[in-house]
């Protein structure tokens, strides 16, 4: 028995054949690898309404554009693991390696999307931080618009570079690509991210005698929370991979980070829905209750900061 592993980095775990070019499916691989697409469907359900919603039916402030961003990179990421999870699941079953061609740019493709949700949460957690610490400084409205324009820019630019080298099959240079591309991750944009969350955490329970939109601040907390919990893994995984280590299975990685891009949608449902009486409402209200909450407390702030014998909000 020998196993077959392609070069790193790979969606695809080993593949078990022998001499006769006989393999077997992994039970537990193909069972995991099922969950994570059910997961799948449900977070692509989940996204494509947070799109229509944001999109069309709530008006848009500067909060909208950063979670409208977030909700089209979870989106994508979800469709790009999906599809190779497919592809991996009918590997196995047809005892055939044609399909491991297109695991490897699928894989690139995920990390695009996965990067850029990592840069939307950073400028989430920054920008909110700041409205907190300074919040007699008013911004401009397309100021979000831009900064979602620029990141995506970003994430191409990394995510090209990569690609051109990784897909030239030059390998040392695909390593140190990609140990570059998530020192960058690991570096620049995690820390600031935390640091931000950290300071806007204690600022808003301890400090801030202001009224919050508290929703929002629940809802950017737990976003960010299950990125570092579900997301990180698939970084620290594929950065140890580099360097022949491997912590847990890629299935176990690759279902983690399909449900951190999939609980976002029920996290914005579930919060905008329960009050003290926790009453059900419809997904639209939930979504007005989080999102539009930022804008009239952003409204009522600066109303107080101009005329403090203004009626309050």
């Amino acid at each position: 028995m020998e196993v077959k592993q392609t070069p790193p980095p790979s969606l695809s775990p080993s593949l078990t054949t022998d001499e006769d070019d006989l393999c077997t499916i992994e039970v537990p691989a193909m069972a995991m690898d099922c969950v994570t697409l059910l997961i799948g469907l449900c977070g692509l359900v989940g996204n494509g309404a947070v799109l229509w919603l944001l999109g069309f039916r709530i008006r848009r402030n500067p909060v909208t554009v950063y979670i409208l961003n977030l909700a089209i990179s979870d989106f994508t990421f979800l469709l790009f693991m999906l599809t190779s999870s497919l592809l991996y699941m009918l590997e196995n079953f047809y005892c055939s390696t044609a399909f491991l061609k297109y695991l490897q740019p699928l894989f690139l493709l995920s990390l695009f999307s996965y990067n850029m949700g990592l840069y939307l949460l950073t400028a989430i957690s920054i920008e909110r931080c700041a409205s907190v610490l300074c919040p007699s400084n008013s911004r401009p409205q397309w100021l979000s618009a831009v900064v979602c324009a620029l990141l995506w820019a970003l994430s191409i630019a990394v995510v090209a570079a990569v690609s051109s080298l990784c897909l030239a099959h030059h390998h040392e240079h695909c390593q140190v690509a990609l140990i570059s591309m998530y020192a960058l991750d690991f570096l620049i944009f995690a820390p600031p991210m935390v640091i931000s969350k950290v300071i806007l955490f204690f600022n808003v329970l301890c400090v801030s005698q202001e009224p919050q939109p508290k929703r929002l601040y629940i809802v950017i907390s737990l976003t960010v929370l299950f990125f570092l919990l579900f997301a990180l893994p698939l970084s620290i995984w594929s950065f140890l991979q580099q360097f022949g280590y491997y912590f847990m299975s890629s299935q176990v990685v690759f279902l983690l980070a399909c449900i951190n891009s999939s609980i976002n949608p029920f996290i914005y449902f579930l919060v905008g829905s329960c009050q003290r009486c926790c009453s059900w409402v419809s997904l639209q209200v939930a979504f007005q209750r989080v999102f539009e909450e930022a804008a009239e407390s952003t409204a009522c702030s600066n109303g107080t900061t101009m005329d403090m014998l203004s009626p309050a909000c």
